[in-house]
């Protein structure tokens, strides 16, 4: 058995060693700082109750829907602002202003449109997904070789056939790299909002705990973020790799 496939556990095992001896001698305080054994406990029965599972389904649910259609806006907004460039110098000062607007600005607006819940949540998390997937996507539009879009042009090809056998075979590495940059901002802006206003999943959860005097169950909460965040990155990853396969010289998709 190969031992190098275990070294990335070596720095979260000597924490939470070192953390629990801290715990356990008063080094740390404890109202604060819970053991790390009763912050498993914690954990545990939140699993065990369904609370903790139901808040990661709340908080991933707006997470995701806001992701996907963040996504979706960012790509095609971006291939056609990549293949256009007078409809660049037509929407890009208005991109360009628009941009520096924190998602968390919206906050208030969103509330005021839709009220607390999941449409509110997903409208703030579309605002901060589309922009890394926009960016992307314009850049990996420009990138492409121009010989294959004069090719395309040449055989008449309709536009829907062209960007589906020429323009995201091309570019989709690169717009999936924004993607995951996205599914973490998603990730992050949901966690945000309900800590900061909606009352549902682990941001809100994390808050009550904390308001309860429950420092095991907000510490508990605020590790599974982290554990959940891992899974989806590594998720995507997988997805990522198994995606672009299909698109390299020869796969099922190839132009």
């Amino acid at each position: 058995m190969k031992l190098g496939r275990y070294r990335g556990a070596l720095i979260p095992i000597t924490l939470i060693v070192l953390w629990e001896v801290g715990a356990q001698t008063g080094v740390l305080p404890h109202d604060t700082m819970s053991q790390p054994s009763e912050i498993a406990v914690a954990g545990w029965n939140a699993l065990l109750d369904g609370s903790l599972l139901l808040a990661t389904f709340q908080t991933f649910q707006t997470a995701l829907l806001g992701l996907a259609l963040g996504s979706t806006i960012g790509i095609c907004l971006g291939i056609c602002i990549g293949l256009s460039p007078i409809l660049e110098a037509v929407v890009g000062p208005t991109l360009d202003t628009v941009r520096p607007i924190p998602a968390v600005a919206l906050i208030p607006l969103a509330l005021l449109i839709y009220g607390f819940g999941v449409r509110m949540e997903m409208l703030v998390i579309t605002y901060a997904t589309v922009w890394p997937v926009l960016i992307v996507t314009i850049s990996a539009v420009r990138g492409i070789e121009p010989r294959l879009l004069e090719v395309a042009q040449t055989l008449e090809m309709p536009t829907l056939s062209r960007m589906r056998r020429i323009v995201l075979p091309a570019a989709m590495a690169r717009i999936a790299v924004g993607i995951r940059v996205s599914a973490g901002v998603a990730l992050v802006v949901a966690v945000t909002v309900e800590i900061v206003l909606n009352p549902q999943g682990l941001g809100y959860g994390m808050i009550i705990a904390a308001q309860s005097l429950r420092p095991e169950l907000m510490w508990a909460e605020l590790l599974w973020v982290g554990f959940a965040g891992w899974a989806f990155n590594t998720l995507l990853l997988t997805i990522d790799r198994r995606w672009l396969r299909r698109y390299q010289p020869g796969g099922a998709e190839a132009p």
